[in-house]
């Protein structure tokens, strides 16, 4: 059968992964297919209904309409096509008149963008440098935008746009699976209905109703996107129109067929709709598949793999009672995996499908911010389980929420809202009783009486008391406050659905608290949203900053006091603590893929790296790592350079240092893309097997240091409190353009004529040729000029500074006494350098001192011999810089210096930074930024004229830096070497630990053995 089916895919070019085979003896079908890169035939199956059913299916699928897959949908529905173009520029049109006038429409739209803009990287998404890329991409829809509000209400267009796709394939696939069945409406009614009959049909869809004779409660609830139908005209039914009649050509039996072509079936539509830029401007990051599975094999390998026996009950448990949670799903790319191994599960152990679709809506379930979102993702957890609906016992509900994971509802604390709980809106706050919050189903089925009653417009004092009959509510629980609350929260939404603006508040109110609802969960799995706190809205940064405070991931300064918004936070550090906290069961595991940063930054990870929640009464609960998949050489997000990690922990218990670290990196030729399977990219890479643990012992939440096992027991001799002090070079504040200048010529009166350096400037300045006193000039060596064992100014720099007094600025009056053309230079850029945003400037200038004021210049600034290296690096590369011209080199504030007072000094310290022993140290912490806190965690004695290994390696380092100046590589090779035998002696290393140092730098340079 496989060579069959192989001498056909060559013989009729078809893709194997579009083949299938069914082998018949009479008695036992064999199903073959080519999955993962080879052929698969499944155990023998005894002919029996359910076998035959499947066999008729695939048969059924030889002579259908048009396959649905990505690549099909895109070729009919991208941006280029016409029928897009028609239905995006009619929407467009319609909905800037809806928003002109008061109404729904403009409702929706306001409500969306509270959503959309706390679940993306808002600021400035549709402004600034992001806006041109996004205006030459409309352009291809026809239309034309300028502003960032018209970009805003494009992309609210087109959501809906995109939206309608999934309602519509949806509805096409359940009409095709269970329409007849039913006599629910049939989705090819749509292609030939009269205008009327066609908005009607569409406003059924809309409000959910078409989907409820499906049996289905809420694929559509909360929906943003059906303000079209408040908005329709000619143009805009026209559009739909054509969208409809090409859909109808579609078969849907490829869910059967194909169900790993179609998984996820809108992340990969979306994918080609959207250009990777505009995706990656607001933030937007889908997981690819081959990664989310790692995730999932590494939080449960024997759940994931492996083809457990027909009568194995313990994992026959574990199926039906596992819980799964995606607290920011998007898609839902996890949830649709885990769906698909519980149906191998599922047919492996023969479980009833009747209890397998129970144990999946009850056990897998995801919450998402952004609208579209959630739609997309409640579309493709239907069709992951659209072969088990025609089991279902009842109506079902879709387990996806349009809820918040990190802000969660919160009773109030204070003397006005205690009981209540606050839901805010675009129609204003909603308060609801705590009373009903009590249980997750109580508050549930309140949210359906609300609707219901308000539907059927009963009056308040009936409302009230249906509510009491639910429960049969006591007075202690049920009195005037709650009643109150409940009354007024019923009368205002009455009162939105009088004036037809009701539409969905009553649905956004039960999928917000979720969260409070849905219980806790064996398994936590996802991709949270990787934005930072300075780029979250205003209104949603401030209301969860006290979140920030309580879990304690804020940062520190010195002394202890919170510096929230000083450190790069990131979300996704709080949405890990919250969802432990309240929806992670005791032991239970949590699996996200998450910034790596959060394990190698000293501000912004400390908070994150204390591993534990505090539980309010003075105790807290542990948190252990279990395993971290470093990524960040494989850039797995379409190649975006955001510093990917796999992180496994399980709450309840102390993390045990060292962490196994796996560490990823690409294989040299080998290429594998967002499309490609596990196997595929495992087959595409190496993995170095590191450990992990704190470069500081004493201080738990210090960054991580990450190496082989037995290179980071040698680096624990390495490690330490250098005798050297690094700083920062020179920071002009936003000035460089015009305290760096090139010198043009020197004049024989001692005047230099110099012009100021405006190229790759980012704040503007005219260029300008001066002639001005050389006293203030110094060589300037910027990172641009800097090399391993190499340097050369290429620049002069202007310091209004005292060198025997570096603290002080030089007065404007003795300026103007002492060197009038360097202050009538400056005079020139006065607007300029008052107007600086730096906060050091800013406050120098507000307490008096001079308009050309910088600061961080000491007496290292002035030191004659310098060490330096680049700040932002992957790794340690120093060099000395030596005077030139009698003058001290300064270095920009893009490198790192040490100062020192002498050439052998200066070349000792740089023997032993360009050391194999420091450069892993400190490439095994650091995530791009060697600055000046290295030298705080490596031992390095002050250079001693008297030591022998000093002395050899400051003869070594000016040796390195001749044969670098002569480009000898093969001279350099072997004093590197040598350094590094030196450099062992220094810190008593041993022969052995110092290859197995060597070793580990070579695997992080991609230079190691498989």
């Amino acid at each position: 059968m496989k060579d069959y089916l192989a001498g056909i895919a060559q013989k009729d070019r078809h893709a194997k992964e579009r083949l299938a085979g069914v082998a018949f003896d009479g008695r036992y079908l064999i199903f073959v297919r080519h999955l993962g890169g080879r052929w698969v035939e499944e155990p023998p199956l005894e002919a029996n209904p359910l076998s035959l059913k499947r066999f008729l299916t695939w048969l059924a699928g030889l002579a259908s309409g048009i396959a649905l897959t990505p690549e099909n949908l895109n070729r009919d529905f991208n941006i280029e096509q016409l029928r897009t173009q028609t239905i995006l520029r009619s929407l467009y049109q319609a909905l800037g008149k809806a928003l002109a006038e008061e109404g729904l429409a403009r409702k929706l739209f306001a409500q969306w963008r509270t959503f959309f803009s706390e679940s993306i990287d808002y600021s400035e998404a549709f402004g600034g440098r992001k806006l041109e890329p996004l205006k030459k991409w409309v352009r291809k829809a026809g239309l034309d935008i300028q502003t960032p509000e018209e970009a805003e209400r494009f992309f609210f267009v087109l959501h809906t746009y995109f939206a309608l796709l999934a309602k519509l394939l949806a509805w096409l696939a359940l009409s095709r699976h269970m329409g007849v069945k039913l006599g629910a409406p049939q989705f090819s009614v749509l292609a030939s209905a009269d205008g009327d009959t066609l908005r009607k049909r569409l406003g059924e869809m809309e409000s959910g109703g078409i989907f409820r004779q499906y049996g289905i409660l809420n694929l559509l609830e909360g929906d943003f996107f059906a303000w079209y139908l408040h908005a329709w005209n000619e143009e805009v039914e026209q559009g739909l129109r054509t969208l409809i009649e090409r859909l109808d050509e579609y078969d849907p039996t490829t869910l059967s067929l194909f169900p790993e072509e179609t998984r996820d079936l809108f992340k990969k539509l979306y994918h080609y709709l959207l250009p990777r830029e505009i995706r990656h401007n607001l933030g937007e990051y889908y997981t690819p598949d081959w990664l989310a599975w790692r995730l999932l094999v590494q939080l449960d390998n024997r759940f994931f793999t492996g083809t457990p026996s027909p009568h194995n009950e313990e994992m026959r448990q574990k199926l039906l009672q596992t819980r799964f949670l995606d607290p920011a799903c998007g898609s839902a790319t996890f949830l649709v995996l885990v769906i698909g191994r519980m149906l191998e599960l599922g047919r492996l152990l023969m479980v009833p499908e009747k209890e397998l679709l129970e144990a999946i809506l009850t056990n897998v379930v995801g919450f998402d911010l952004n609208p579209l979102a959630v739609l997309t993702a409640r579309v493709n957890y239907l069709l992951a389980i659209a072969n088990l609906l025609q089991y279902r016992q009842g109506d079902i509900t879709i387990p996806i929420y349009l809820a918040d994971s990190v802000r969660t509802p919160a009773e109030g604390q204070d003397l006005f809202n205690q009981g209540i709980y606050i839901f805010p809106t675009a129609v204003g706050e909603f308060q609801v009783p705590a009373a009903l919050v009590a249980t997750p189903k109580r508050f549930d089925r309140f949210c359906e009486i609300l609707e219901d009653s308000i539907r059927s417009e009963v009056d308040a004092k009936a409302f009230l008391e249906r509510t009491r009959r639910e429960w049969s509510l006591v007075a202690k629980e049920w009195d005037d406050h709650a009643q109150e609350l409940a009354k007024g929260l019923y009368e205002r939404l009455l009162d939105l659905h009088r004036k037809g603006l009701n539409g969905l508040w009553a649905r956004l109110l039960k999928n917000n608290f979720a969260p409070l609802t849905v219980g806790q969960f064996d398994y936590i799995v996802g991709n949270p949203p990787w934005v930072n706190w300075e780029h979250l809205p205003d209104g949603y940064r401030e209301s969860i900053k006290d979140l920030w405070l309580r879990y304690r991931i804020a940062g520190t300064f010195k002394g202890g006091r919170p510096r929230l918004g000083a450190v790069k936070v990131d979300i996704s550090a709080l949405m890990t603590h919250t969802v432990a906290d309240r929806l992670l069961r005791d032991s239970g595991r949590l699996g996200f893929v998450i910034t790596q940063s959060l394990f190698k930054t000293a501000g912004a990870g400390a908070g994150f790296r204390r591993l534990s929640i505090p539980t309010g009464n003075g105790e807290e609960i542990p948190l252990r790592i279990l395993h971290v998949d470093d990524m960040v050489d494989l850039n797995p997000f379409e190649g975006a350079s955001n510093r990917t990690a796999v992180l496994i922990l399980e709450k309840g218990s102390p993390t045990q240092y060292p962490v196994p670290y796996t560490v990823w990196r690409k294989k040299r030729g080998a290429r594998f893309t967002y499309e490609s399977t596990l196997e595929e990219v495992i087959a595409a890479t190496k993995r170095l097997n590191f450990v992990a643990e704190p470069v500081d012992p004493k201080d738990l939440t210090s960054p991580w240091l990450t190496a082989r096992p037995k290179a980071l027991q040698a680096m624990h001799k390495i490690l330490g409190r250098s005798d050297y002090k690094a700083h920062e070079g020179v920071n002009t504040g936003g000035a460089n353009a015009v305290y760096w200048v090139g010198l043009v010529l020197k004049r024989p009166n001692r005047l230099w004529v110099v012009r100021n350096l405006t190229e790759g400037a980012k704040v503007k300045v005219k260029e300008v040729t001066e002639t001005i006193e050389p006293d203030l000039l110094y060589p300037l060596i910027r990172g641009r000029d800097v090399q391993r064992w190499r340097a050369e100014p290429s620049a002069w720099i202007i310091v209004p500074k005292y060198p025997e007094k570096p603290g002080r600025t030089i007065p404007m009056h003795q300026m103007q006494h002492l060197y009038p053309k360097t202050y009538g230079y400056f005079e020139r850029f006065e607007e300029v350098l008052r107007k600086r945003a730096d906060a050091m400037v800013k406050s120098a200038i507000a307490r008096g001192e001079p308009f050309y004021f910088y600061g961080a210049v000491g007496p290292y600034t002035f030191a004659p011999w310098k060490v330096v290296w680049r700040e932002v690096a992957h790794t340690l590369d120093a060099t000395v810089v030596p005077p030139k011209e009698g003058k001290p080199t300064i270095p920009a504030h893009t490198l790192v210096s040490v100062g020192c007072a002498s050439k052998d000094a200066a070349h000792y310290l740089c023997s032993v930074l360009n050391s194999s022993c420091t450069r892993l140290t400190v490439q095994s912490y650091i995530v791009l930024h060697p600055d000046p806190h290295i030298l705080e965690h490596i031992r390095i004695p002050r250079y001693d004229p008297t030591n022998p290994v000093h002395r050899r390696l400051a003869e070594l380092s000016e040796a390195a830096h001749e044969a670098a100046r002569q480009g000898d590589t093969t001279a350099l090779r072997h004093i590197e070497a040598e350094i590094d035998q030196q450099a062992a002696k220094l810190w008593g290393l041993t022969e052995e630990e110092l290859r197995e140092i060597q070793r580990s730098l070579a695997e992080l340079a991609g230079n190691g053995d498989t």
